[in-house]
């Protein structure tokens, strides 16, 4: 049985250890990234995701544990103040212990005036009457010189967002493809397929994938919708051993990347359908 193409994977999975449901404690989220990083599923996980407000702790933690630079993803939330943002990378700025590799904050008319230097900047957008707005925006900008950005969504439900269902997030998957606009997806991917867990719904990200090859496509948004409410774990899983290396590079120049708060929990999943090899090469036995 063939796994997926390792580039459709390569990076997929953004560490959220420190983020709801997961609430690992910093210093604990440290390490077993660290571990994540020298395991054999590495080439899956992307950088550690910490809020701005915890990045004193991450200097005293990284100071404290020796280990060599870390990648790092700055979160602010939706309605934290961007100056706060700022005023973390302009903190990280001046220790060696931690790479900065991108920022995530809440989309506002005025995020280009971030002096952040070039960061790359994810933008979640809203929904409602500016959810449009945000993204021809963001759209805009993957255009101008000085200004790397992407959108993003978040597909888990919170207390105060109610869980999107196939037809919202098919719709922004194809508006996204439609407008070339890069993006990533954060809550609630924790699994392999679409299904109830725990009693409630969450996407799948086989579903996902499939979902945003199609939009690529130029698939119609029933489409699109219809790939998100798939089931069938050994549909998808062949349906992604079959994309060519073209699919899965327009594939990926949409969807970067995703959060998740347990990353081995949707990466054990893959390894049960056969769709990567956590299994060490063996060794050549010495004369």
């Amino acid at each position: 049985m063939s796994t997926a193409p390792t580039a459709l994977l390569a990076g997929l999975i953004d560490d959220a250890a420190v983020f709801p449901p997961g609430n690992a404690p910093l210093p604990v989220a440290v390490s077993r990234h660290r571990a994540h990083r020298t395991a054999a599923y590495a080439g899956l996980v992307g950088p550690l995701l910490v809020p701005v407000s915890d990045v004193g702790a991450l200097v005293a933690v990284l100071d404290s544990d020796g280990g060599p630079p870390l990648d790092v993803g700055l979160i602010a939330r939706p309605g934290v103040d961007p100056s706060v943002l700022v005023d973390a990378v302009r903190q990280l700025a001046s220790t060696t212990a931690v790479d900065v590799v991108g920022a995530e904050l809440g989309w506002f008319a005025g995020w280009r005036d971030l002096p952040v230097q070039g960061l790359p900047l994810t933008l979640e957008v809203p929904r409602g009457p500016d959810r449009d707005r945000a993204l021809e925006d963001v759209a805009a900008a993957v255009d101008e010189v000085g200004h790397a950005a992407q959108a993003k969504f978040r597909t888990g439900a919170t207390p105060t967002w109610e869980w999107p269902d196939e037809v919202e997030l098919a719709a922004f998957v194809h508006d996204c493809a439609r407008l070339g606009v890069p993006f990533k997806l954060t809550g609630g991917l924790h699994h392999a397929v679409r299904a109830e867990h725990g009693g409630e719904p969450q996407h799948g990200v086989l579903n996902v994938l499939l979902a945003v090859h199609a939009a690529a496509h130029d698939g119609a948004p029933a489409a699109v919708e219809t790939l998100l409410s798939q089931r069938d774990p050994r549909l998808l899983a062949d349906a992604v051993r079959s994309l060519e290396p073209g699919d899965v590079r327009r594939l990926r120049s949409l969807l970067t990347a995703y959060g998740c708060c347990e990353v081995t929990d949707p990466i054990g999943e893959l390894d049960d359908l056969g769709l990567v090899d956590l299994d060490p090469a063996p060794s050549e036995e010495k004369p």
